[in-house]
């Protein structure tokens, strides 16, 4: 049996184990390595910042499951990561249960009623960025509270009460300021545009106790009165009021009108485990499923892990699959996307036909672009699995950090940015840098495409891994590598997300790199034809990559990572 999640330990006490523990998982153990899982015999949470995972940790420990846990986390997030965790965003939430069965559900945002094709274009017929992105009408119709109740009540088990209880604490007694969310706060120039987001989140510091009492009353409508108390009433008075503040879109109208969708899973299959992952508004799922069966094709054992050769091929896969992304993807209720034919077997046999494993392709051969900026790392995710193997993997977001940098007044929580993720311009790069074609253009009620990648692995019929990432445009590639490190290079999760890794989207034609690349190895990727980004002193450049937290299951027993990028992250068991 392949132990790949437990390989072991460089030391862990005998009080680790029970007396009736699992001999191979003991003598795994023995084997030893540097990085260590968090273990547990009763489920594991990890997630970006660390209180938020104790208050999932506490549900399981109390009885509930898996959705139970995410539930309390999403709403915990709220409150201790309001650059990301949100309730004013949106996203996507994978569930596995114990036997298998997997269910999507997209909260993703949708666009408001009066939204236009051209809403963004300027008087130059060029998008207009600030208002795309920093103001009240880059806002979508938020999806995050609606999701995360529609997940309670088809799939929990406990009442609204007991998961949101410790969120509101948290919000009405205040929590410590930690050194790297007070730095978050200090350089987030996009709040200081608006009073609101400077009266709830100016001026903290590191050891100050963050009180957000508007945040308490908000989150206890939602507890009183369910999606009512969110999507109706004071709540949606306050987001309408805002919005008159500024030109917003957001109605009444379409606040009741929001929906969320359970949808088919983008399932693929690699070396004996099925992947599943988000479909389409998520461009996540089908890009990764996509870029994982042309690299199926190659003995990639023979390369070795991060040399050039199977950096090369993996550059490749990425660089074919972010070009098909720029045209095909969008919100499938409004765009036929071709599911089928991008995730094929043919069709990754037919591209790894296109790739020289000697030399680099060159992005405007295989689609012509633009020159793209260079993207940024918002969003958050967080992985649970309870004792019973039930896994949910979600990942949410306000877009930018902070969002567009308004504040709902009176309610306590910022306004998303969501509508830059359309195709404002056909051809022209969002935020991210990232192209996209009509099939992602802005319409009414529509879903903007995405690259978050909520995952879960199965073997057997049975989930062993929940994963995913923020990032941007770097989530698919991030979360990948988090997976073909398990899967393909037999590492235990924490091994899995210690590696460094790398990104390459089509457009700009460079290859983004993590420190832990060896010198060596980047010098051959030269000379076959990639090129990296370099500094004024011709260096290449380095940076972070995804923030990727990872839960899994070998045999009896849990195990978790969070991402050492994040001093804030933590994996934990009940």
């Amino acid at each position: 049996m392949k132990h790949f999640f437990l390989a072991a330990c460089l030391f862990i006490p005998t009080t680790s184990f029970a007396a009736d523990a699992n001999p191979a998982a003991r003598a795994i153990y023995q084997a030893g390595t540097i990085h260590q899982p968090e273990l547990s015999r009763d489920g594991m949470v990890s997630t970006q910042e660390s209180v938020a995972a104790q208050v999932g940790s506490d549900i399981l420990r109390r009885g509930g499951n898996a959705v139970d846990a995410a539930v309390a986390v999403g709403f915990a997030l709220a409150v201790t990561h309001p650059q990301a965790g949100n309730l004013g965003g949106g996203g996507f939430m994978m569930l596995a249960q114990p036997e298998g069965e997997v269910t999507a559900i997209d909260f993703r945002e949708m666009a408001p009623a009066a939204a236009t094709r051209d809403m963004y274009l300027g008087a130059d017929g060029e998008v207009d960025n600030d208002k795309a992105q920093f103001s009240r009408a880059s806002a979508g119709v938020p999806g995050s509270v609606a999701g995360l109740l529609h997940a309670l009540d088809s799939y929990g088990t406990m009442t609204r009460r007991q998961v949101m209880g410790p969120a509101i604490r948290l919000a009405e007694r205040g929590f410590d300021v930690t050194p790297s969310f007070a730095l978050s706060l200090a350089s987030a120039g996009s709040l200081k545009a608006d009073e609101s987001s400077l009266d709830y989140f100016g001026g903290y510091q590191f050891g100050d106790k963050m009180v957000q009492a508007d945040l308490a009353e908000t989150l206890r409508r939602i507890v009183k009165d369910g999606r009512e108390g969110f999507y109706a009433g004071e709540t949606a008075d306050l987001i309408v009021a805002e919005m008159a503040q500024g030109n917003g879109l957001i109605t009444h109208e379409d606040l009741a009108n929001y929906q969320v969708v359970e949808r088919e899973p983008i399932v693929g299959s690699y070396r004996g485990y099925t992947v599943t992952a988000m479909p389409p508004p998520s461009s996540g799922g089908v890009h990764m499923v996509q870029m994982m069966n042309i690299l199926e094709g190659y003995d990639l054992s023979a390369d070795g892990h991060n040399s050039a050769a199977y950096l090369h091929k993996l550059i490749e896969a990425m660089r074919r699959a972010y070009a098909d992304r720029s045209v095909y993807l969008g919100d499938p209720d409004f765009a036929d996307v071709p599911v089928a034919d991008l995730t094929a077997r043919d069709y990754a046999d037919a591209l790894r036909e296109t790739i020289d494993p000697t030399a680099a392709s060159r992005s405007i051969d295989i689609r012509p672009g633009s020159e793209l900026p260079v993207e940024s790392m918002d969003t958050t995710h967080y992985s649970v699995i309870d004792k019973d193997g039930r896994a949910v993997s979600v990942t949410y977001t306000l877009n930018f950090s902070y969002g567009s940098g308004y504040s709902v007044d009176g309610a306590g929580f910022l306004l998303n940015n969501e509508m830059d993720d359309f195709s404002s311009k056909p051809g022209s790069p969002n935020g991210y840098g990232l192209i996209g074609g009509e099939a992602n253009e802005i319409e009414p009620r529509k879903r903007p495409l995405s690259s978050m990648t909520p995952t879960i692995v199965l073997k057997d019929g049975s989930p062993v891994l929940a994963t995913g990432s923020p990032g941007g445009s770097t989530i698919i590639t991030s979360v990948m590598q988090a997976v073909l490190n398990v899967v393909e290079w037999d590492m235990n999760v924490a091994q899995s997300l210690h590696a460094p890794r790398i990104h390459h989207q089509w457009l700009p034609d460079l290859v983004i790199i993590e420190p832990g690349i060896s010198p060596d190895t980047l010098t051959i990727l030269e000379t076959m034809g990639h090129i990296f980004p370099k500094d004024g002193e011709g260096t290449i450049a380095r940076t972070t990559l995804g923030l990727v937290n990872s839960v899994g299951r070998d045999g009896d027993w849990f195990v978790g990572a969070a991402d050492p990028r994040d001093p804030d992250s933590l994996a934990v068991g009940p």
